[in-house]
């Protein structure tokens, strides 16, 4: 793939992502539908997928994002959920969907069938978890899904290789092999530790943004290389990594934390886009892989492994969400009023993504001096069953939540707490103002003390004002007005400075201090419109 080819598909998925979002159809699906017939319009150039890249420079970013915006505490108050879905679901999903290649496909070996039942194990919870933010899934079930997909590409990375090991007759035992799961687990946490309070001290010590945030895009990578040198869990470092420093992100100051949310959703943007439009990209590769296999017998298999990985899913789901709580009064206490309807939703998105194909294109050829066997059909049943679960799942996912009509968050409550938790803190911030302002040494003028008790005023009452009425005439709150009138006003200052600049009364150095002066009160008005 050369520069113009590359730009060319960040452009274009970038384009459909856009067109995504102004449509009910979530972007993943739009980006694989289009990727698919794009693959066979004439002079789409070939998009492989490399595995040397997508593992080692895309993924590691992306798992980052989702750490660094995940929240520790609800991960650790839901870690039993999370552990059986990241390890224990994708363990049985390796060996039960392994033995059913072994059973459907003849002439398969058991460790070819196993290192495709390690590929296919893992969901890809980004379109889920999108899907679940917009339709207002229980808090609960979308950490789950969330936490569920920062650590299950580990297990089915490691499940991998020790499956591949045994394939080209490497002779690993079973012992070997839950000692190389065990290294794996135990170095990647051990070096997302070891790494994390430096790197937060860096990040709390650089004194430039610059400086902060060119750090921030080599964390992911570091993290991901370091373990895997030590022949670790690179993805679990990444996340122990992003973990940390998501929780400790209110200590960095606040040019660093605007500018790396700004840098990072660009980032990750830009990423999904071009990973779920190569997964589209990769039919004709696939199909002319096939070898020996028609396509009509393919299809078959294909067929039986997507809906094998589906039933799967349900069967560990149902039993790991309601065994604990029939096995003890403890779990049963902590989570009360579980029923049926939130299984059926995890059980039902279990979407696969570019993971599962990352892995099986870095299956070899040869290794070791021996040929993997019906490597192209075992690459031909993922991507059957990654584009099966996106456009399946992915399409139905939605209507099922409405129908299942799930109590959703509840954004009064949430306000509520919201204006609470201000409230205490403009309390505070009133005492320590009073507390500085009774020292001589901070006096200030009363127009300007005054001036900082009206700041902190107004961001007591904007979140009370959200719980007040709305204007009859334009359906706003008085915090709704009070935004927009600050714009308006903001937009005036703003046309005067162009204005003088275009007459040369001031140059353009002075109009960009002054425009982003009115940026940054700009973006102080509208906090909570995006929040």
């Amino acid at each position: 793939m050369d520069a113009l080819q590359l730009v060319a598909l960040v452009a274009a998925s970038t384009a459909v992502a856009g067109i995504a979002r102004r449509t009910p159809v979530p972007a993943p699906l739009l980006l694989v539908a289009v990727g698919l017939a794009a693959a066979y319009v004439p002079g789409v150039p070939d998009y492989t997928l490399d595995p040397h890249i997508v593992l080692p420079l895309i993924l590691p970013p992306l798992l980052y994002t989702a750490a660094v915006e995940s929240s520790y505490l609800d991960l650790r108050a839901n870690i039993r959920p999370v552990a059986l879905l990241s390890v224990g679901y994708v363990l049985f999903a390796t060996v039960a969907v392994g033995w059913l290649a072994y059973v459907l496909v003849p002439d398969l070996p058991l460790t070819a069938a196993l290192v495709l039942g390690a590929v296919v194990a893992p969901p890809d919870a980004v379109a889920a978890t999108a899907i679940a933010r917009r339709l207002g899934l229980p808090h609960r079930i979308t950490t789950i899904l969330q936490g569920e997909s920062l650590v299950n590409d580990a297990t089915a990375i490691t499940a991998y290789k020790v499956a591949l090991a045994a394939a080209v007759g490497e002779g690993v035992s079973w012992s070997g092999g839950l000692g190389e799961f065990a290294l794996a687990a135990v170095g990647g946490i051990g070096v997302g530790l070891v790494l994390m309070v430096p790197i937060h001290w860096l990040r709390t010590h650089l004194r430039e943004a610059l400086l902060q945030n060119t750090l921030s895009l080599l964390i992911p990578f570091v993290a991901y290389a370091a373990a895997e040198e030590v022949g670790a869990s690179g993805v679990l470092a990444v996340v122990v990594v992003g973990l940390f420093l998501g929780h400790k992100n209110w200590q960095v100051d606040f040019a660093t934390r605007l500018q790396e949310e700004a840098v990072w959703r660009m980032v990750a943007f830009v990423l999904e886009s071009a990973v779920f439009a190569l997964i589209g990209l990769q039919l004709p590769f696939v199909v002319q892989g096939l070898g020996p296999y028609g396509i009509g017998e393919a299809a078959w298999y294909a067929a039986g492994v997507f809906v094998f990985v589906v039933v799967v899913r349900f069967v560990w789901v149902f039993p790991a969400t309601f065994l604990p709580r029939a096995l003890s009064a403890r779990v049963r206490e902590r989570e009360p009023g579980v029923d049926w309807k939130a299984p059926v939703i995890v059980g039902w998105a279990g979407m696969r993504g570019v993971v599962s194909l990352a892995i099986a294109f870095s299956i070899p050829v040869v290794s070791g001096g021996v040929e993997f066997p019906a490597r192209n059909l075992v690459l031909f049943l993922t991507f059957t069953t990654v584009i099966g679960t996106l456009v399946v799942q992915g399409l139905t996912l939605p209507p099922l939540i409405r129908a299942l009509k799930l109590p959703g968050r509840d954004r009064v409550q949430e306000t509520l707490a919201e204006a609470q938790a201000q409230s205490e803190a403009s309390r505070a911030a009133e005492a320590r103002l009073d507390a500085l302002l009774a020292d001589e040494r901070n006096t200030l003028p009363g127009p300007l003390a005054d001036r900082l008790r009206t700041v902190m005023e107004r961001r007591r009452n904007a979140v009370w004002e959200r719980l007040g009425t709305v204007n009859e005439i334009t359906g706003e709150t008085v915090d709704d007005t009070y935004r927009r009138l600050a714009r308006e006003m903001i937009d005036a200052e703003r046309e005067v400075f162009v204005r003088l600049r275009d007459a040369r009364r001031i140059d353009d150095e002075m109009m960009r201090t002054l425009l982003r002066r009115l940026d940054l009160e700009e973006a102080a008005a509208y906090r909570e419109e995006t929040g």
